[in-house]
């Protein structure tokens, strides 16, 4: 599925603007507790999909 350019674009700096503002908003890190660290790890891989899901999706200008 092709979507506008400029929606593409604007997916693409959400999901920026996300990973940014997580990592703008993490405190420190209890490095002991696994619970923790599993779940900033689980986030982060999201954060990090929803990038890339951004940038390979095609537009109408690559599709044409």
């Amino acid at each position: 599925m092709t979507h506008p350019t400029a929606v593409r674009e604007a997916a693409r700096l959400i999901a920026i603007e996300a990973a940014r503002a997580y990592v703008a908003n993490i405190r420190p890190i209890d490095l002991t507790n696994p619970g923790v660290l599993v779940g900033h790890l689980m986030a982060a891989e999201t954060l990090l999909m929803e990038i890339v899901d951004a940038h390979t999706e095609p537009t109408e200008e690559a599709a044409a």
